[in-house]
């Protein structure tokens, strides 16, 4: 039986690498945000709280663009992480029309947390891969996902 018999979809789509990622993507998804869900956590928030401590204190636009977000989402996320004090939004001393956002030792408990739940995660949605699959995979995908993001050539940039 093909792949597609499951994703109820023409047989010949189960031999595009783009359709099978797509399938996969959307078992993933469904299975990391159900975690999320059931910890009462949005992917925004594990973004946020992650880039504050790989990066340090943030502002909300260098906090949208560490972690590819619209600033709009990033401000409804740190509001919602401001509420239940995973994050401390302070006026800049230098600047004071914008916030930075800190990461306090309770914000830090909460990332420990979701990178546990996470994982958990990760280990329920690739269980038919070993870890020899996960690592060959991961690479892969990083390759295709660092082809399509990198810079266009200087030459590109002039056109």
């Amino acid at each position: 039986m093909s792949a597609t018999h499951d994703a109820a979809g023409p047989d010949r789509l189960g031999h595009l690498p783009s359709y099978l990622m797509t399938q996969a993507a959307r078992h993933v998804h469904r299975v990391v945000f159900d975690r999320l869900d059931s910890a009462d956590a949005r992917g925004h928030h594990y973004r946020i709280l992650a880039a504050l401590e790989e990066y340090g204190p943030s502002s909300q636009i260098d906090l949208a663009r560490r972690c590819g977000l619209d600033r709009s989402d990033v401000a409804a996320a740190v509001d919602a992480l401001v509420d239940r004090r995973f994050v401390v939004r302070a006026a800049d001393p230098t600047d004071r029309r914008r916030n930075i956002i800190t990461l306090p030792q309770r914000g830090r408990r909460r990332l420990f947390d979701l990178d546990r739940m996470l994982t958990a995660a990760q280990d329920e949605a690739f269980a038919p891969l070993d870890a020899a699959e996960r690592t060959q995979l991961t690479a892969m995908l990083t390759r295709i996902v660092e082809y399509h993001t990198r810079p266009a050539p200087i030459s590109a940039q002039q056109s």
